[in-house]
């Protein structure tokens, strides 16, 4: 049976850029449009797990960290075990995270192919899903590492703000390193606008100044996230955008930004076969 599913990292070494939000908000977003969505929560920090209204990650039985572990230790899978990490959200399925990921991520240091492990431990969820997402924690570390090698691509949340466009430089040579050396398919869908004020001029001139740096090589959504405060009252609501105010501006983004994702993989899909061939 050929794999039909697509893992997207969303990714940013630096915090408050909108990665989670538009996780869950991606993922409902495509869910909606039919596509069977499940999204990882590799975080130890546990924001989209709390996000998708699970108040107490600390008190889960198994998540991803216990999913993880039986890969690092080679024992035989708890296949009744594995299918309770998976939660319900909405229209989205969520496996989510707590604190022990942290201790997770130190153990991989000790591990084979440490690089590797996330991949392993979520190809068997590949055959049941259309789009997985793997929402990153703020950093550079191992586990972000394991979600780019992980990844077929990957979507980069971007404050237009002078500190979250100067840190762009550091992921995208990080990518490129990853792409080399460990995950030559690695692909990067494109970076995002997130939290974007259009009346204020500082955030019109960033989001153009990134435009014209990056836009010759490295897609820039058409779609941009716009600043709201529905926004940031959908985790203490348990709801995605589209349940809290599905009629407000970034549910509209968000369903936009859901079309452009769509588009790019079905390009993906139709490559010209090489000369030669039949």
């Amino acid at each position: 049976m050929e794999d039909k599913c697509k893992v997207i990292a969303i990714a940013n070494q630096k915090g408050g850029v909108g990665k989670t939000t538009t996780a869950v908000n991606l993922g409902v977003a495509l869910a909606r449009r039919g596509l069977s969505v499940l999204i990882i929560d590799s975080d130890p920090q546990n924001s989209c797990t709390r996000c998708c209204k699970i108040n107490d990650p600390d008190s889960l039985d198994v998540t991803l960290s216990e999913l993880m572990s039986y890969e690092m230790t080679g024992e035989d899978k708890d296949y009744i075990l594995i299918n309770n990490a998976i939660k319900q959200f909405e229209n989205i399925d969520l496996i989510p995270s707590n604190i022990s990921l942290s201790g997770t991520e130190t153990a991989l240091f000790n591990c084979m192919s440490r690089e590797s492990v996330l991949k392993r431990t979520i190809e068997p969820f590949r055959k049941s899903y259309d789009i997985i997402l793997i929402d990153c924690m703020p950093s550079l570390g191992m586990m972000t590492i394991n979600a780019l090698v992980a990844a077929d691509s990957v979507i980069i949340p971007c404050e237009p703000s002078f500190l979250s466009v100067k840190g762009l430089d550091l992921l995208l040579h990080s990518i490129a390193k990853i792409k080399r050396q460990i995950n030559p398919s690695l692909q990067i869908d494109g970076v995002l606008m997130t939290m974007v004020d259009s009346r204020t001029i500082n955030a019109r001139e960033i989001t153009n100044a990134l435009r014209e740096a990056v836009g010759l090589n490295i897609n820039v959504f058409n779609t941009e996230i716009p600043r709201s405060v529905r926004a940031t009252e959908c985790p203490n609501v348990g709801k995605s955008i589209f349940g809290h105010d599905p009629d407000g501006k970034v549910a509209t983004a968000y369903a936009e930004l859901a079309k452009e994702v769509i588009g790019l993989e079905r390009k993906a899909q139709v490559r010209p076969r090489p000369h030669g061939l039949r």
